[in-house]
């Protein structure tokens, strides 16, 4: 099967390469000049690496095996120093590169890293999961997590390129795979009708890795977010939108201490979102964002967490300007708005619908 190639613009443009057996296609991505590879990878899964370890010896780069903790664990100030040392040990400069091998976690720690180096390596990313090949790999924002929040320390460092090997997914446990749909969605909601409709039409084999749609669902969700991160990769504007569900998803992550998995607390985020929308008379798609993930089987509700608690997480997101809350919603099919400061009756209202 032939590699797609989807192109990233922006002052650091990169290619992110889609597709099956692509492996040899990692060196290309690779900037001249590098003479040491650190290779961070998840310490369960040396597996995953081993395909990326070759190719990197074989073109005689000298690799440095780095494994950090699985998931959320590795994004730590701990786990990061660890690392700056072990790329001070093997004599990692600016013209060598790092490559991030795994989740969205390990990619996302990989990215920081490189940012944070010698003031900037280049990073080449190669990501494992679903989640992180349609969007923690795809957009160059890398951030570790604090006690106080997730992702509150970080980097802007577009990669030098993302290489999606798709083989990779077979191997997915059900749950995780579903969970990576959540973004998949949250571009159709934003910005690609085309992708509702394409899980709409079949559910069970939207769920499935290597199913009829995989890689056409994969790709348009990659292009969403090229399209998006190419015109504003400092969040600075636009690029909000992609944070559509994720400000609740967040608070709830902090809340469940990173044991939920982030496509679950997305999808609990955007019926959030869909019912601030309906509650403020924007736009209702209540029903329709309820129906569709429920048909791949990505929860809907929330009944754990105290609305007091949650609401004080939800006051470190990103999006805030001073004391000001902002949210994304939806003002029409593919169609992001910003609601401004709403007022406390609102949010505990939209809150109530998804914990009945």
């Amino acid at each position: 099967m032939s590699a797609t190639r989807i192109h990233v613009h922006g002052d650091s443009p990169y290619d992110v390469v889609v597709g099956t057996g692509v492996q040899d296609e990692l060196t290309t991505l690779l900037k001249p000049g590098a003479r040491t590879v650190a290779v961070i990878r998840p310490e369960s899964l040396p597996d995953l690496a081993k395909p990326v370890t070759a190719a990197l010896s074989q073109r005689g780069y000298e690799v440095a095996d780095l494994p950090v903790p699985d998931g959320e664990q590795a994004k730590s100030v701990d786990v990061a120093a660890r690392l700056w040392s072990a790329l001070a040990r093997h004599g990692v400069t600016r013209s060598d590169a790092v490559v991030g091998v795994g989740g969205g976690a390990t990619t996302d720690l990989a990215g920081f890293v490189a940012g944070t180096w010698l003031r900037g390596v280049q990073v080449v990313l190669v990501p494992t999961t679903l989640l992180a090949m349609v969007d923690a790999a795809v957009g160059g924002k890398n951030g570790i997590d604090t006690p106080e929040g997730k992702n509150l320390v970080g980097t802007f460092l577009p990669p030098a390129g993302v290489l999606c090997e798709l083989s990779t997914l077979a191997g997915m446990p059900r749950a995780d795979y579903v969970a990576g749909l959540a973004e998949i969605i949250k571009g159709g909601f934003i910005a690609d009708p085309a992708i509702l409709t394409l899980v709409e039409s079949d559910p069970e084999a939207a769920t499935t890795p290597g199913g009829p749609h995989t890689r056409e669902l994969i790709e348009r969700k990659i292009q969403v977010k090229a399209d998006v991160v190419g015109a504003d990769l400092r969040e600075s504007g636009l690029r909000e939108i992609l944070n559509y569900g994720h400000t609740l998803a967040h608070a709830i992550e902090r809340e469940e201490h990173y044991t939920i998995r982030h496509g679950e607390a997305v999808a609990i985020g955007m019926v959030y979102a869909a019912e601030l929308s309906r509650l403020s008379g924007r736009f209702d798609v209540v029903e329709r964002t309820r129906s569709i993930l429920t048909s791949v089987g990505l929860p809907v509700s929330y009944h754990a967490g105290a609305w007091s608690r949650l609401r004080d997480h939800m006051r470190l997101d990103k999006k805030n300007r001073g004391a000001k809350q902002r949210f994304v919603v939806l003002d029409g099919p593919a169609r992001p708005g910003r609601l401004e400061d709403p007022a406390e009756e609102l949010l505990e209202a939209a809150y109530k619908e998804i914990s009945a």
